[in-house]
């Protein structure tokens, strides 16, 4: 048996090829991540992963689009998105494959 902690992880991964890690591999990336509102990232694409992020609470956009609780948002290879959190807000995101580095900035 292992335990771990959320707040021990990489900005809430805690899945993939991160240090720490409960599972190192390549093949996904899992994360928790909890924002506060008027959090952002700037507008990225990946190349290899399609990225999906559920929106657990709270509202954010991407996309340019509004989404909130139990919606879940599927960027795909190429896809553009920014990202703004509206309010506070906690999503679940899984990355498949997992691929380090391929986060690309616009």
């Amino acid at each position: 048996m292992k335990t771990a902690r959320l707040n021990d992880m990489v900005k809430g991964w805690f899945i993939g090829n991160f240090d720490p890690s409960l599972y190192k591999t390549n093949d996904v990336e899992v994360a928790v991540k909890k924002y506060t509102a008027g959090d952002r990232e700037g507008a990225h694409f990946h190349k290899i992963a399609t990225e999906f992020t559920l929106v657990l609470d709270g509202q954010v956009r991407m996309f340019g689009r509004e989404f909130g609780d139990g919606e879940i948002i599927v960027a795909e290879p190429g896809d553009i998105t920014d990202f703004e959190c509206l309010t506070d807000a906690q999503t679940v995101v899984v990355k498949i494959p997992g691929a380090n580095g391929d986060k690309y900035v616009v």
